[in-house]
């Protein structure tokens, strides 16, 4: 039998906003590495009619049902009532539950109300998850071959439940399945349409790894996902596919899951051993804020200018008067002497620029989205990109941050920076 998992959020803060369900992330990801897929999420709000109206549903489709939230002491707090009620089980108090609670407010020298006593209340004959971070228990049932489980809302309360024994629970009971094993893999500078057009054939014929394309901030993700009861058979399977993509896309490919073009870049200029600046006209500091925020950037950044106006051009980065009277800041020799001098000025093996028309008014009768980018390297000759990068104003500076963060690492790691 297929195994389809539903994860129920119970809250009205989660429908309203206050809070985002973070919850189910996080068992999402859990089940989907004990081989366990998850087909629905639903959250609903503190109203018994609505959450028996969910469970309902999802006992329709369901074999695996993982409430959160609603097991607290306030009237609001109706998950485990509901639902006893819902499955025809009675609610009796668990004695170590209450006694940890009990316990709990003595050390803390509080004052246990009775409604914490409500904390302490399973369903009956149902198998306890121990709260090691709080003071509801949580528990799972199997009624009808669907398996309920209950878990509290606050994530230090939750995750270590299911870690330490939610996922146990479901191994003895189901016993082992198809691992779910998933790899993301991260392009910049091609379109998704672009991406999807050149590896159409793939998609049409996925089965097992499946390939999902995701747009997003400028980037294209391709998420792959392989079934297989053996992880490295898995891994092999992800491997193959990721090969395949890459014949034809790999001048893109900068990294996997969750990494960014900015930590990949500091990456290569940790391995490379190599130092840089930035001279930013059109990014305005972007480039180097981005940098200072990942970890260890004091080993290769030396500094940087922000040089916004003609005059700081000209007086703190001595670009020349004639460049900017002649061709003006939004120019490829312009960018070239930015890089240069910014490398000259803090003695850094890497100097880059961004120089270019974001908008949304033109001040130089260039296009906006006109953009160049130079980087200057020791002992090499100063290289200028001019790039066309669309999009409003702040669009086009985040992009020309991350042109610039891909231009350095191509060509850190084609050895051309010695």
């Amino acid at each position: 039998m297929e195994i389809k998992s539903e994860i129920i959020a119970v809250g009205s803060e989660l429908l309203l906003g206050q809070i985002a369900n973070t919850n189910a992330q996080f068992l999402s990801q859990q089940l989907a590495e004990m081989g366990l897929g998850v087909y629905y999420h639903t959250v609903v709000g503190d109203n018994p009619d609505r959450l028996k109206q969910a469970v309902n549903t999802a006992k329709s489709r369901s074999n695996i049902i993982i409430f959160t939230g609603g097991l607290g002491p306030t009237k609001d707090d109706l998950t485990k009532e509901t639902i006893s009620s819902l499955l025809g089980r009675k609610l009796v108090t668990d004695e170590n539950a209450l006694s940890h609670i009990e316990e709990y407010f003595k050390k803390t020298k509080r004052t246990m109300s009775e409604n914490n006593k409500k904390q302490a209340l399973v369903i009956e004959d149902s198998f306890i998850l121990k709260n090691e971070f709080g003071m509801a228990p949580g528990m799972a049932i199997e009624v009808n071959d669907i398996h309920f489980m209950f878990l509290p809302g606050p994530p230090s309360e939750m995750k270590p439940m299911f870690l330490n024994f939610g996922r146990d629970y479901f191994m003895s009971k189901l016993g082992q399945q198809e691992k779910i094993t998933s790899r993301v893999l991260r392009y910049f500078g091609i379109g998704e349409s672009q991406l999807e057009t050149d590896i159409q054939d793939l998609i049409d014929s996925q089965t097992n790894p499946t390939i999902a394309p995701l747009a997003g901030d400028g980037e294209v993700t391709i998420r792959l996902t392989a079934r297989h009861k053996e992880e490295t058979t898995a891994f092999q399977l992800l491997d193959e596919l990721e090969n395949k993509i890459n014949e034809r896309v790999g001048s893109f490919f900068y990294g996997y899951d969750n990494t960014t073009l900015i930590q990949e870049l500091m990456n290569v200029l940790h391995e490379k051993d190599k130092s840089i600046s930035a001279a930013e006209s059109l990014t305005g500091g972007l480039f180097t804020e981005q940098l200072t925020a990942v970890k260890g950037t004091s080993k290769v950044l030396n500094g940087g200018i922000v040089c916004y106006t003609n005059e700081t051009k000209r007086d703190l980065l001595k670009v020349s008067e004639k460049t900017l009277e002649t061709v003006g800041a939004v120019s490829r020799q312009c960018a070239l002497e930015m890089a240069e001098n910014i490398q000259s000025l803090t003695n850094s093996d890497i100097g880059i620029s961004f120089t270019g028309e974001a908008g949304p008014v033109t001040n130089e009768d260039q296009p906006i989205g006109r953009v160049y980018i130079g980087i200057a390297a020791s002992g090499q000759e100063t290289i200028v990109h001019r790039l066309h990068v669309a999009g409003g104003r702040n669009t086009i500076r985040k992009r020309t941050v991350k042109y610039g963060c891909q231009l350095l690492i191509k060509q850190l790691n084609e050895n051309t920076v010695k």
